[in-house]
């Protein structure tokens, strides 16, 4: 099975008079995350590790900062395209993990829940989501936002590999073959004995 990683990395200052939205929550917080859109740092950095995964550019690259149509644009947006763009180059999503580095607000106690949305976003199992939070002690970032973020994925099944019974059976005959198996096996069904002629039927004038 083909597997891939892609790394992904976001940063936004906080700003006073804005919303806080991360994970596709909304926190309760003095100060939001500054940004073309709703500054949603953790989804960002999901989306850019998601494109970096196929080589599908990044997040800018679909959704320029300078385009007035995605001003204040729900992040759920720019995950779902990354999503398409995973699905159209025939892969899926393994885990995602990812860090979060901020003074504040606490993530630790919403973690899961905000582990349960982010999930919920991608179409997966909550285990398959981690979001760890660290301070960002001595470097001078207390009032900043930052985001990593690492995907695995990999290669799904592809459309042709998933052929009919009928599509692999080459004879009508082997096809009488794999039913006679399959009565004989599941209901006792004797099967059935092939008489040899007496006699070659070629040769009849």
């Amino acid at each position: 099975m083909e597997t891939r990683i892609g790394f992904g990395f976001d940063s936004h200052v906080f700003k006073p008079g804005v919303t806080l939205r991360i994970g596709g929550l909304t926190l309760d917080h003095p100060e939001g995350l500054a940004g073309h859109s709703d500054g949603d740092v953790l989804l960002h950095a999901i989306t850019d590790a998601l494109l970096g995964s196929v080589a599908a550019g990044d997040i800018g690259s679909f959704f320029p900062p300078g385009d007035p149509r995605w001003k204040d644009a729900d992040s759920a947006i720019f995950l779902n395209l990354a999503l398409e763009e995973l699905q159209h180059a025939g892969f899926r999503i393994v885990n995602v993990d990812t860090t979060l580095i901020l003074a504040a607000p606490k993530i630790s106690p919403i973690s899961g829940e905000m582990r349960v949305r982010v999930a919920d976003l991608l179409g997966v199992e909550m285990d398959q989501v981690s979001i760890k939070a660290k301070t960002p002690e001595g470097l001078n970032l207390d009032h900043v936002a930052q985001c990593h973020a690492v995907v695995l994925v990999e290669r799904a099944a592809e459309p042709e590999e998933l052929k009919s019974m009928s599509a692999v059976i080459e004879s009508q005959r082997q096809l009488e073959d794999v039913v006679e198996d399959l009565l004989s096996s599941v209901h006792g069904v004797p099967k059935k004995r092939v008489i040899a002629p007496l006699y070659d039927t070629d040769d009849i004038t």
